[in-house]
């Protein structure tokens, strides 16, 4: 007989583990509050509008289709994707404008062209961020931190042997410096901190091998949007026996003798056999393993930024923007010492611009967009953010009006927004931090949750908020580390 497994939570990294184990002959039930799987990879419809809601950029599409391979379907007949021809279009209030072209000759042409930096530096920068990634990607991102046998790997001792050039004890920013004369160039840089909600002022120059997976390998976007990913990993892990319980909150994971037994589901007990979380690890602690000793590092540790984001329906084209755009604060600095140390808002906040109407063609009536609008802000530490918000959202308009010279207050048709409260009510992360822990220390990779705990046989972790973090590549990769960890079922 199978044995029986529960996923708590269906998040990406959730559907992905139970994938995993659906293929290696488990009978896994997943569990989740919410009346839809998806977790921050989520979307809405208003106003004759869809938006998707969460992650907007699709990187490493390869984490996904491997997931259908495994399972012996082909990725085609479930989710197409295609590339793109620019991961984003940059603004700057003084008019510069830099198309971030995919390969990265034609990339390194253009900032040269717009902003007068050397192409050959911007190329040196990419080959840097690219063995930066060979170095430490299967240290860091494939495997445990928490297995000694990982320790004495090839991938561990090659990331050792290169470890003079991991820039681990340099800030982003300092280093970014170094590279670039031109100050854009250096934001533009500097914005890859963000990606996992921290500040290029504080984290290590590590991080700089996130503009590799954009430039040299790509951005991509599915051809139905970003919550196709869900809808297509559910189809498959329903095919693979998988069964999805919505609107069905876990109240208690129960331990005895160091082994989660059951669970506590509406006054009932239900026993499996193995157990993965795909919940916050805070707010798993402190609601569903209140038996268990609360690891005090989680919560002493700096987290990770929120999000501010409106959801407006345009009535309007606008060619000048892309599928995704920034448009720069004039004082970055300012901007995330505001994040960081206020936990509030500047006065001129990087407004992000998604536009999936560019790519999907569906999300919004013939001669109309959908915005999806963003400022990074803070976790939700208790402020007013009714005031907050109604300052960000004017101080939105006039980013937008300086840089496209036009109001679009009169064009906004419909409007919705999300904040870090609701964030943490509809997701479940801890005061709406997006990433967990923020990076914004050299040793951040290593204060991550680890995907097992040792003192209990068989609980594991999954998601944003462990090792090796938030975003959709990573949270796959946490799905798949414990896919290591966890043997085939005899017979399958």
């Amino acid at each position: 007989m199978k044995q029986q497994t529960a996923v708590i939570g269906s998040g990406i990294g959730g559907i992905a583990s139970a994938i995993r184990l659906a293929a290696k002959g488990y009978d896994v039930h997943v569990f989740e509050q919410a009346a839809k799987p998806g977790g921050k990879v989520s979307e809405r419809h208003q106003g004759g509008f869809r938006f998707d809601t969460g992650p907007s950029l699709f990187t490493l599409p390869n984490m996904v289709t491997e997931l259908f391979t495994l399972c012996g379907k082909n990725p085609d007949d479930y989710f197409r994707y295609r590339p793109l021809d620019a991961s984003c279009k940059y603004f700057w209030e003084d008019g510069t404008v830099v198309n971030a072209w995919h390969h990265p000759e034609a990339f390194a042409a253009e900032v040269h062209q717009q902003t007068g930096e050397s192409e050959e530096q911007i190329l040196r920068f990419l080959e840097k961020s690219r063995r930066l990634y060979e170095l430490t990607h299967e240290v860091f991102l494939f495997n445990s931190f928490h297995k000694i046998k990982n320790f004495v790997s090839p991938a561990y001792r090659k990331a050792l042997f290169g470890l003079h050039e991991l820039n681990a004890f340099t800030t982003m920013h300092a280093k970014n410096s170094k590279w670039f004369s031109n100050p854009k160039i250096v934001q533009l840089f500097d914005r890859y901190a963000t990606y996992n909600g921290s500040n290029p002022y504080k984290t290590p120059a590590t991080l700089n091998i996130i503009p590799h997976l954009e430039h040299n390998i790509g951005a991509f976007f599915p051809e139905k949007g970003m919550y196709h990913i869900i809808e297509a990993l559910v189809t498959l892990a329903e095919e693979m026996g998988v069964r999805f319980h919505y609107e069905t909150p876990v109240d208690e994971i129960l331990v005895s003798d160091q082994q989660v037994q059951a669970l506590r589901i509406g006054g009932e007990v239900k026993p499996f056999s193995l157990f993965v979380s795909n919940v916050d690890v805070v707010n798993l602690y402190k609601n569903l393993l209140p038996q268990l000793p609360f690891p005090q590092k989680q919560l002493s540790l700096e987290r990770s930024s929120s999000a501010l984001i409106f959801y407006w329906g345009i009535d309007g084209s606008f060619p000048e923007l892309s599928l995704h755009n920034i448009l720069f604060s004039n004082d970055y600095r300012k901007e995330f010492h505001h994040l960081f140390r206020e936990k509030s808002i500047t006065d001129d906040p990087t407004v992000y611009v998604f536009i999936s109407v560019r790519e999907v063609k569906g999300d919004a009536p013939a001669g109309k967009e959908n915005w999806y609008v963003m400022i990074n802000v803070p976790e939700n530490a208790g402020q007013d953010w009714d005031a907050m918000i109604t300052a960000a959202r004017k101080q939105i308009l006039q980013k937008i009006a300086r840089v496209l010279k036009i109001d679009i207050q009169p064009l906004i048709v419909t409007e919705s927004f999300a904040d870090p409260r609701s964030i943490e009510s509809d997701t479940g992360s801890y005061r709406g931090s997006l990433y967990g822990l923020s990076s914004n220390n050299r040793f951040a990779a290593f204060y991550r949750h680890p995907n097992f705990k040792k003192s209990i046989k068989n609980l594991y972790f999954t998601g944003g908020s462990v090792h090796p973090g938030g975003g959709i590549p990573l949270c796959l990769a946490s799905a798949k580390i414990i896919d290591k960890e966890i043997p085939t079922q005899p017979n399958r």
